[in-house]
């Protein structure tokens, strides 16, 4: 038996179920390993509050939920030393692909936990992966120094295998998807297979999570919720988008005139109906949960007798619970419009991302037209869906002028919710490589955060500007651009 310690970074000081640490648990206890979590959300001294910041944004609706969460007074450094001194692991392992990993902050956790490690005394195996060794494995040592092993693509069976091996005392460098450093020569080797099973990956396992974690606010209220996957993949190759460069990673490299991976088939994997329902229930029994967050990156696209499936049999058991779901204009229809609501899903967040069509379709390789997202958010309105609209500022070559265009449009849309994110060079998209090569960031950036900060260098749209409409645009949605001079001129100085 291999003691693994696997670490959540999060800094948002909000619940957040990060869906690779489930996954990780439930199939390294199928082996039979020893796992325990160290989860940094509520600690004072590490937390940045992501959910104060949104509110005062009007992104949330106000809420008691930081009343009802108790933060740790204790120093996070001396928690972490503790907990390795008393647990003793052989493998410290932190940041993984899923479908959470374009979102809730998990691209930059990778720079957290090297942040961690880096001030603690293990003789534990340092392990991590994510989006950036997948999409650049080159400089990923120089990166983050206190990691010893990288690993790409998919890790759940990769991190399974290495602590297999470490229990049977054999060498696990040979490991398909591992980095690694012999004689001061990085190593790269070869990719393992994608999952396109998702059934093999053992029941996600929750149970190591705080029960304040699945505390969230939503609509005005704080209930039980956690972050969930039925899914992996996406259809979509969106330049600006992680999604790529997994895509990548795994062989899907050609796409079509309309901005879709071709052979997605092949790689749009999900699990089955009935597993999917255990888990639902399994959810709602053991924590009391209400809301299931499901990351999945295009929840339309999800097999459409798979979902017909679990609409069937979550109708039979009357399950409590309801979802909330993102997906693209594209999908919304009378037909999905019916499947929605036999999922009893209760929100649906969509990428309307900047309200320009062409600068849509020849800087971020999206194709959904301004009539579709519009009839989208309508279809979703008269079926009492409620609707978020996922906005991006601060993209390169984008105007002052276009972001105000955006505030118009989500005038028209009239969402429930509106969200607004600075855009992140996310490495390895081709976004990424464009915004480096005209100036607007650098070839790596650190503490990219697409809800807190912005770190870009734009000649086009400075800091203080994007700062700005990141806090005021769902005021100027909501009221309008009559007194924008009066506003800018007392909050920019």
């Amino acid at each position: 038996m291999s003691k693994i310690l696997l670490v959540q970074p999060n800094r948002w000081g909000r619940g957040i179920t990060s869906i690779w640490i489930p996954s990780h648990i439930g199939i390294l206890r199928s082996h039979n390993h020893d796992v325990k979590l160290f989860d940094c959300t509520f600690y004072k001294n590490w937390a940045e509050h992501e959910i104060e910041f949104n509110t005062e944004n009007q992104q949330y609706q106000p809420t008691d939920y930081q009343k009802k969460i108790k933060f740790n007074d204790k120093d996070i450094f001396q928690e972490f030393q503790k907990v390795i001194d008393e647990f003793k692991p052989d493998i410290i392992f932190w940041s993984a692909l899923s479908s959470h990993i374009h979102g809730e902050g998990e691209y930059v956790n990778i720079q957290y936990g090297n942040m961690l490690i880096e001030k603690i005394t293990t003789n534990a195996k340092k392990i991590a992966g994510g989006l950036q060794p997948t999409a650049k494995p080159e400089n990923m040592m120089e990166r983050f120094p206190n990691i010893d092993y990288f690993i790409r693509g998919e890790s759940e069976v990769v991190l399974a295998e290495i602590a297999d091996k470490l229990e049977q005392d054999i060498d696990y460098h040979d490991t398909d998807g591992l980095i690694w450093l012999k004689d001061k020569k990085l190593i790269i080797n070869k990719p393992q297979k994608i999952i396109s099973d998702m059934d093999e990956i053992s029941e996600y396992d929750y149970s190591l999570f705080d029960d304040q974690i699945f505390l969230r606010a939503y609509n005005g209220k704080v209930i039980k919720s956690v972050d969930y996957e039925l899914s992996r993949g996406c259809v979509y190759a969106c330049s600006y988008c992680v999604e790529t460069t997994i895509q990548q990673y795994y062989g899907f490299n050609e796409t079509t005139s309309q901005g879709t991976i071709k052979n997605a088939d092949n790689y749009l994997r999900n699990k089955s109906a009935r597993r999917i329902f255990t888990e639902f229930k399994n959810l709602h029994e053991k924590f009391g949960i209400e809301l299931i967050r499901c990351q999945d990156t295009n929840f339309l696209t999800i097999d459409r007798n798979m979902l017909d499936e679990l609409s069937k049999l979550m109708y039979e058991a009357k399950l409590p619970i309801y979802l909330y779901i993102e997906t693209r204009p594209e999908g919304i229809n009378p037909s999905s419009i019916e499947l929605l609501k036999k999922l009893q899903v209760d929100g649906v967040g969509m990428g309307v991302e900047v309200s320009s069509e062409n600068f849509r379709k020849n800087n971020l390789n999206r194709f959904p037209a301004q009539e579709k997202i519009i009839n989208a958010f309508s279809l979703l309105k008269d079926a009492n869906i409620k609707r978020t609209a996922y906005n991006i500022i601060g993209l390169p070559n984008e105007t002052e002028d276009m972001i105000l265009d955006t505030i118009r449009f989500n005038s028209i849309l009239d969402p429930d919710n509106i969200t607004v994110a600075f855009y992140s060079p996310y490495l390895g998209t081709n976004l990424q490589v464009e915004s480096k090569e005209i100036g607007d960031f650098n070839d790596y950036e650190y503490n990219v955060d697409n809800q807190l900060r912005t770190v870009t260098k734009s000649s086009t749209i400075d800091k203080e500007t994007l700062n700005f409409y990141k806090k005021n645009f769902t005021e100027l949605v909501r009221k309008g651009l009559d007194n924008l001079d009066e506003l800018k001129s007392s909050e920019m100085k």
